[in-house]
């Protein structure tokens, strides 16, 4: 029985199954004192081998300390993995591995424990099983998270990482954040902003807010160009259709390969060859130059609108989305992957 749970949880097992399995409490004591075969990982919570947990022994210990302990810790209905955690082990860039922040449900409230910190509640999510652990979909995951965070710049490049990475949609995001009353957090309701927007980064949001702050027209965020014969020109950060000029913000972790940098530049040309005047810049002049970042955009600007939009371009995907949204007027949206 013991072999089969073990197999079940990663090597890993409650002292609840452990009695059930006819081991009395003096061996699960003996066994799991230091230099013994067991470790004991948190109250209650054994390691059955000797070599320290990994990444996903760790996630889902937590998942056993908070569970139910008449309840099948796997199943999800009592303990499942959310926030940073949860989204770390999906490889979401940015989301921090620690706390484990666990979702119980109310009224329980296990203790907090070393790095896992139990979140009672009472809207039970669906749940996915992310490298064989009970977790909250991304969704719910990434609003738990933006609830627990303070740190605004961190709050905004995960929940943006999340939205580019495909694991929601922007307006599932915006419902999750609203049903969870934490959209009303300057840094919560800022990011959710920017991702209905069409802000996808940091360094978007960054811009954004630079913009924001001048006399300059709001662009497309994100937008997706396309030639007359309906060909994919390019996608550029910023786009301003009625005069034709985009910003490309280009940071050197996506441009050290001579290939990556090539693919830029192409990409540049075949949107210059349509007539797109293209301002380039970097996440650092964003932030340490933005007065020159804004005098070029206000001269391109200024060309541009002295002349026709490009006739060869029509920007599609996109449509520009302001807060607050009632919850009835949102569109449709593809729901977040089921599976991992």
């Amino acid at each position: 029985m013991i072999t089969r749970i073990a197999h079940r949880q990663q090597n890993m097992a409650t002292f609840h199954q452990l009695r059930q399995a006819g081991i009395p409490a003096a061996t699960i004591s003996g066994r799991s004192r230091h230099g013994g075969p067991w470790q004991r990982l948190l109250p209650r919570v054994y390691l059955l081998q000797t070599g320290p947990p990994d990444i996903r022994q760790q996630a889902l210990s937590a998942v056993l300390y908070a569970a139910h302990p008449g309840a099948d810790p796997l199943a999800g209905t009592t303990a499942a993995l959310t926030g940073g955690a949860a989204l770390a082990l999906l490889g979401i860039r940015d989301a921090p591995p620690e706390p484990l922040d666990i979702l119980v449900r109310s009224p329980r409230s296990p203790a907090a424990t070393g790095r896992v910190r139990p979140c009672p509640t009472s809207r039970w999510p669906a749940t996915i099983h992310i490298s064989g652990i009970p977790s909250a979909r991304p969704v719910r995951a990434a609003a738990d998270f933006a609830a627990r965070t303070d740190q605004a710049d961190l709050v905004r490049s995960v929940l943006a990482n999340v939205v580019q990475g495909g694991w929601c949609h922007p307006h599932d995001l915006h419902a999750e954040l609203r049903a969870g009353r934490v959209r009303n957090r300057p840094a919560v309701r800022a990011a959710a902003a920017e991702l209905l927007a069409g802000v996808r980064s940091i360094a978007e949001g960054r811009a954004r807010d630079t913009l924001a702050a001048t006399d300059l027209p709001a662009p497309l965020w994100n937008t997706r160009l396309h030639g007359p014969d309906g060909t994919f020109l390019a996608s550029p950060d910023a786009y301003w259709p009625d005069e034709g000029v985009a910003l490309e913000i280009d940071s050197a972790e996506y441009h050290y390969t001579r290939d990556a940098w090539q693919a830029t530049l192409l990409r540049r040309l075949r949107l210059e060859s349509r007539g797109v005047l293209v301002a380039s810049t970097t996440p650092g002049l964003l932030r340490d130059s933005p007065a020159e970042v804004i005098a070029a955009l206000r001269a391109l600007l200024a060309l541009g609108a002295a002349r026709p939009a490009p006739p060869g371009v029509t920007a599609r995907g996109h449509a520009q989305l302001e807060l607050p949204l009632p919850l009835r007027e949102l569109p449709y949206a593809p729901k977040a992957r089921d599976t991992v």
